[in-house]
């Protein structure tokens, strides 16, 4: 079985699907893997499996945003890749409605 680290930028809506039904609460302390990878950069991911391969998917404030946000019906803006695009300008503006 192969292993792939995926950055939040490379998310696909299957694999943020996926991750949404793993960790339905968001994932916490104990759901983190922590490795250094080849450039001995210490990096945390949390895992989902498919048949063929296991995903260790980054930890990061975008990627908590991103699965706090998800949900199955929403159209997703999806980059040339296929890749989830988060939009910075409606993230900060999010932040802001909640913190007034």
């Amino acid at each position: 079985m192969k292993r792939v680290i995926v950055d939040y930028k490379k998310l696909t809506p299957n694999l943020l699907q996926l991750l949404t039904e793993k960790y339905p609460d968001g994932y916490g302390d104990d759901d983190i893997i922590v490795f250094d990878n080849h450039k001995n950069e210490t990096i945390e991911a949390v895992e989902i499996k498919t048949d063929e391969t296991i995903y260790l998917v980054k930890v990061s404030s975008k990627l908590h945003y991103t699965m706090a946000n998800f949900d199955v019906n929403d159209d997703l803006e999806l980059n040339d890749l296929g890749h989830i695009v988060v939009n910075e300008d409606i993230r900060n503006e999010k932040l802001t409605d909640e913190e007034e």
